[in-house]
């Protein structure tokens, strides 16, 4: 992935795509949205190519749902790689994908921490999940270039 700019975090889901963007320098993701998933795939896809484009990013980083008692790829994890190949090569921006593991559960608890009702939490948990796993990748792509030095 380019060394600068900002990267859109994406948590596909069946029903929603909860979407993250980092900040320019890559320090901190912040969830923006939620798309709510249509019949049409490409149509997904034109949107997160639309806000790829209003948030200038540079790259995609998608939550892959790998089983949680072994780490491999399930079913679920098929589909979801077989959608990073069709953005790969459908966006024109690097994709990278990282493990997404009991995200939207940790963001469930985060926002009931915060006050939300299970009921307000729909509209929001997914793009916190997206943050999460975005914030997870920048974490790690950090103590890439410390462990670099």
């Amino acid at each position: 992935m380019k060394p600068a700019g900002r990267v859109l975090g994406l948590d596909l889901g069946s029903r929603r795509i909860g979407v993250a963007v980092t900040d320019a320098a890559r320090t901190v993701a912040t969830g923006v949205t939620a798309i709510h998933r249509g019949a049409d795939r490409v149509a997904d896809h034109a949107a997160i190519a639309a806000l790829a484009a209003e948030y200038d990013a540079v790259g995609v980083v998608v939550g892959v749902p790998l089983s949680l008692s072994s780490g491999r790829e399930g079913p679920a994890a098929r589909l979801i790689l077989e959608e990073v190949d069709q953005l790969r090569s459908g966006l024109g921006l690097d994709v990278d994908t990282i493990d997404e593991r009991l995200t939207t559960i940790a963001a469930s608890s985060v926002l009931r921490a915060a006050g939300r009702s299970a009921r307000r939490q729909k509209d929001v948990v997914d793009q916190t999940a997206a943050a999460l796993l975005l914030q997870t990748w920048i974490d790690r792509q950090t103590s890439l270039k410390r462990d670099d030095r």
